[in-house]
């Protein structure tokens, strides 16, 4: 096993690269799905230290920039209640909806309220019970079983003024949206390892067997990126279509069975529009019948019409980003007209997001792409 600073290690990132120069022949497009991996890919340059040969596209593996604007909206709604309180992570409360973000709806009167944790929700929700307290359940795989605890937990303390906003997305259905998408170039995946730390590769398998593609789950440091990347080069070069592990100190094929079981007790796979994507069969989940009494849109079935994909905009590209059809630095608007400070799209706003990456990077506009 190594040790923790060989991940950061130079010269094993050089022999890495090496290895890498020297297995590649032709030109592959990978995928990195998780926005933490864009993040240390870009501030690190490791995209550009690879050879030429590769491509490195970034998918929609943050969970801020794929909630739709019309989910936003309706935790929004939620705020402006006077007998409800609306719980977030940070991260969620500078997103845009049509018309304002959290961040403004709570300087506008509304209760809104930055937690560590859904159970920090349940805590209010038992200090306040004269309000209904609604916790904006927004992730992947990886927070859906702190959400599902949080929903077992309000039930033992009998706590009817908890309510979840459920925005919960999963990575293997969009991954097959990819892939199956016209015009799709991606080759091979690097499979993001805190969501299989939880969930496992089985349901992956079918995916590198159906279309073909090799797929490695890999951390999050930059060694491990590196031999992420070899791993799935080397598969491509010898032609093979397999799932391999190279986050060997944290997952295991059959994840963590604890946390798949309570995950599977309270939710159910459900349909769910992506930001920027679409609409995705099976893509999300939704709490089952039973726990229906959680649900904040049965809470206030009045807070929105039907959730739906965002229109494309003339200025943003966050949806092609999304896809990985385009780098946030083809943007016109990046770097001018949308920053952190002032954001258009979702992506420049998460800590996970691939134009705040790139922004936070320094990474210069493209040559030749005009500000509008």
């Amino acid at each position: 096993m190594r040790f923790v600073d060989e991940y950061r290690d130079g010269r094993v990132a050089r022999a890495l690269l090496d290895d890498i120069r020297a297995t590649v022949t032709r030109p592959w497009t990978i995928m990195e799905v998780c926005g933490g991996q864009t993040h240390t890919l870009i501030r690190q340059g490791i995209d550009q230290l690879l050879p030429a040969e590769i491509e490195l596209v970034h998918g929609p593996g943050c969970p801020v920039c794929v909630t739709p604007v019309s989910l936003i909206d309706r935790a929004i709604a939620v705020a402006g209640l006077p007998e409800a309180i609306l719980c977030s992570f940070g991260d969620m409360l500078r997103v845009p909806g049509s018309a304002e973000d959290l961040l403004q709806a709570r300087a506008a009167g509304g209760d809104v309220r930055v937690v560590y944790s859904p159970l920090d929700a349940v805590e209010v929700a038992r200090r306040n019970p004269d309000r209904t307290v609604v916790f904006f359940a927004v992730g992947f795989e990886t927070t859906a079983p702190a959400n599902a605890m949080a929903v077992l937990r309000a039930g033992q303390l009998g706590l009817d003024n908890f309510a979840l906003l459920v925005a919960h997305v999963l990575v293997p259905p969009a991954m097959v949206a990819i892939l199956a998408s016209p015009g799709n170039r991606v080759q091979g995946f690097l499979a993001p390892g805190h969501v299989c730390t939880v969930m496992g590769w089985e349901e992956y398998e079918p995916i590198a067997r159906d279309y073909g593609v090799p797929l490695v789950v890999t951390g999050f440091e930059p060694v491990d990126l590196l031999e992420g990347i070899r791993m799935v080069v080397a598969q491509l070069e010898e032609g093979r279509a397999t799932v391999e592990n190279q986050y060997v100190r944290s997952v295991r094929r059959e994840g963590n069975p604890w946390a798949r079981r309570v995950v599977a007790e309270v939710f159910e796979p459900a349909d769910r529009a992506w930001r920027g994507i679409g609409t995705i069969p099976s893509s999300g989940l939704a709490l089952r019948v039973a726990y229906r009494a959680f649900d904040a849109e049965e809470r206030f079935p009045w807070i929105g019409g039907e959730v739906h994909a965002d229109p494309a905009s003339d200025t943003c590209i966050a949806g092609l980003v999304l896809r990985g059809r385009a780098r946030p630095d083809a943007c016109p608007a990046f770097g001018t007209d949308c920053t952190p400070e002032r954001p258009l799209g979702a992506p420049m706003v998460s800590s996970e997001g691939a134009c705040a990456a790139y922004f936070l990077a320094g990474r210069p506009k493209l040559a030749g792409v005009e500000a509008r």
